[in-house]
């Protein structure tokens, strides 16, 4: 079985539109559960200024490498203790949310922007339009990103940008496999085919009729892929071909520690859980959202 043909099957009616979807959502366990921890870490990424207790790039030698309080409950200025450079580190924690949540949003945007484009076309015109979109996103699948991305970002530059526009033009496969099925199905359906007898015109059908009638299998990849983009912006700044410092990458930060983590293994483990709570975060809501537009239970 190829990876175009292996996409999920549409449900049979877009279950965000019925009014009850929300009051199922509210009841569903871990949709509630991951979506108030995606919540706080937006919260924590928009007012970093106001939660950081100090500036994440003030250096102080004569404060490095200070215990967090549950070792030493002396330095209380400094909750999660100081890294290599007696940068605060909870501060750096709370800034390093900002850079996972643009990379992990900004990068989903673009994919399912290009993702999204090639799978409706596809979809909707078929023959060698269908053939030559597929024999793209085939070539895509084929291609190992992490490889790609290394090689693209040493050869380009390590940034931010740089890192959230590679990630952007290498994970748009599964939104187009996806939409390409999506929009296959839907497009046998009547009021499409009312809107073709009505003269409306492509954009229309695809953007008015098709789209928003497949936004269940798309709002799971879209979960997939955030996760996928801010573990993937982690490995390369650990690499170092990721964000550069001073920027507070959790990442990053996993890199800087690597030479303390057996003199200091808070350095290494804080910015560690703070990945696995957000990909786990991102997982489970889009465990959820699949069993909500399928009708399942949490």
């Amino acid at each position: 079985m190829t990876a175009l043909s292996a996409a999920p099957a549409l449900p049979e009616e877009e279950l965000v539109r019925r009014p009850g979807f929300w009051a199922k959502a509210r009841r569903h366990r871990t949709f509630v559960f991951s979506a108030l921890i995606l919540l706080a870490i937006l919260l924590i990424a928009v007012f970093a200024p106001l939660l950081a207790p100090h500036d994440p790039f003030m250096q102080s030698i004569a404060l490095r490498l200070k215990p967090p309080f549950w070792h030493d409950k002396t330095v209380a200025e400094h909750l999660l203790g100081t890294d290599q450079l007696g940068r605060d580190y909870l501060s750096r924690l709370i800034y390093g949310a900002r850079i996972s949540m643009a990379i992990g949003i900004g990068a989903t945007l673009m994919s399912a922007l290009i993702g999204i484009t090639l799978g409706l076309l596809a979809g909707y015109y078929g023959g060698w339009i269908d053939t030559a979109i597929s024999t793209v996103i085939t070539t895509r699948l084929s291609m190992p990103i992490i490889l790609i991305a290394l090689a693209v970002v040493a050869i380009v530059g390590p940034s931010l940008t740089v890192v959230i526009v590679v990630l952007g033009l290498l994970l748009w496969d599964q939104f187009a496999v996806v939409t390409r099925v999506a929009t296959q199905q839907v497009c046998t359906r009547d009021y499409v085919t009312s809107a073709r007898v009505l003269g409306c015109s492509v954009g229309h059908i695809l953007f008015r009729e098709i789209l928003p009638n497949i936004r269940a299998p798309l709002m799971v990849v879209a979960t997939v892929e955030m996760a996928h983009a801010v573990l993937l912006e982690a490995a390369l700044s650990f690499l170092g071909l990721g964000v550069q410092a001073p920027l507070p990458s959790w990442g990053l930060m996993l890199s800087e520690a690597k030479t303390a983590m057996f003199f200091s293994p808070w350095l290494i483990v804080l910015p560690g859980a703070c990945l696995f709570i957000l990909a786990l975060a991102i997982n489970l809501m889009g465990d959820a959202m699949r069993d909500l537009t399928a009708g399942g239970r949490g």
